[in-house]
């Protein structure tokens, strides 16, 4: 158990102080307080080792179960005893261009927070000290500590968006570059790049709904005077969205921008070829005719015929480049 127990701490009036190094007897102090909470942090529980957890804080099987298994989307739950809340934290690797959403879970109940996460994405011993030097936010109880991962999880959203919003204008770029690149290599960075978006609008979209129940009366657990910092949450929420719907906008239309590109490259393609091929057809059919070994044919016993053919090929095919060149064929 000590493996997956990240920290556990009781907060009196906003500030840490000590308490009982087993979590059960740290529960059962700050209930009989009233005015104090735990905090259990806990990184990627077993079934077993969450088994002891879950009982003794009450939390109901429905939201263990999304715990222990993850790949839940982002939601928020109200059962009888708990809150219960899935966050999708994302982080952005630049060298591999990829974007990874982790998970994080968050119950609230009567005198404690307990915070399940999966994943490397979504370390919380910065949210925790920066609570902790904020006692006055503190003070709103276990409402204060969902507050603040999730705004650490949205204000990280808008991060990695401003990061994909560089490589979309790189990208962009390389699209509209004057010198052709690899236009096979181009589409697939196109597609791979709206996959990543597609992650994270998956991360972000879901958590609207949650985020505008939060700032409105009616959810248990949260303190009224903490509903004014869920709806500034929800601010940069919106923030986040836009800059993914904007993201998602602007790769479709390079992708089709690109796709128009590659049309009109194949058309330039196609009449060069076709210029070429009607230069290399004129000789071509003269030849053929004076070929075919005919007695009786024009010129054939002229003994300048052979110099005024080829003087007739060369003047016609002269004249095909320059009408080919100035139309832009060649």
């Amino acid at each position: 158990m000590p493996d997956v127990i990240v920290d556990c701490g009781i907060y009196r009036e906003g500030r840490r102080t000590e308490g009982p190094a087993d979590f059960s007897e740290a529960l059962a102090e700050a209930r009989a307080e009233g005015h104090s909470f735990m905090w259990l942090g806990m990184y990627e529980p077993t079934q077993e080792e969450f088994d002891h957890v879950s009982s003794e804080f009450g939390l109901h099987p429905l939201a263990v179960e999304d715990a222990l298994h993850a790949h839940q989307r982002p939601k928020l739950e109200v059962y009888d005893d708990s809150l219960f809340m899935v966050l999708k934290p994302i982080t952005y690797d630049v060298e591999a261009d990829t974007v990874t959403a982790t998970e994080l879970m968050v119950f609230v109940g009567d005198s404690f927070v307990v915070t399940v996460r999966h994943g490397e994405a979504s370390p919380l011993a910065a949210v925790r000290r920066r609570l902790e030097d904020h006692p006055e936010i503190l003070r709103h109880g276990p409402g204060a500590v969902l507050y603040a991962v999730s705004d650490a999880v949205v204000d990280h959203y808008i991060e990695v968006a401003a990061e994909l919003q560089t490589d979309l204008e790189e990208l962009e770029a390389e699209v509209f570059a004057p010198v052709r690149g690899d236009t096979r290599n181009t589409a697939a960075q196109i597609y791979a790049f709206k996959r990543e978006v597609l992650e994270f609008r998956r991360a972000t979209g879901p958590l609207a709904e949650p985020m505008e129940r939060l700032q409105n009366p009616g959810v248990p657990f949260v303190h009224d005077h903490a509903r004014p910092f869920f709806r500034d949450v929800d601010d940069h929420l919106t923030r986040a969205n836009e800059s993914v719907d904007g993201l998602d906008r602007l790769l479709s239309d390079i992708l089709a921008a690109h796709l128009a590109q590659m049309g009109v490259r194949q058309n330039d393609d196609m009449r060069k070829i076709s210029a070429w091929a009607a230069l290399a057809a004129v000789p071509t059919l003269i030849a053929g005719v004076y070929g075919m070994n005919f007695d009786d044919m024009p010129e054939l016993k002229w003994h300048l015929g052979y110099p005024a053919i080829l003087l007739f090929m060369a003047v016609v095919e002269v004249s095909l480049y320059r009408l080919f060149k100035r139309r832009g064929w060649l």
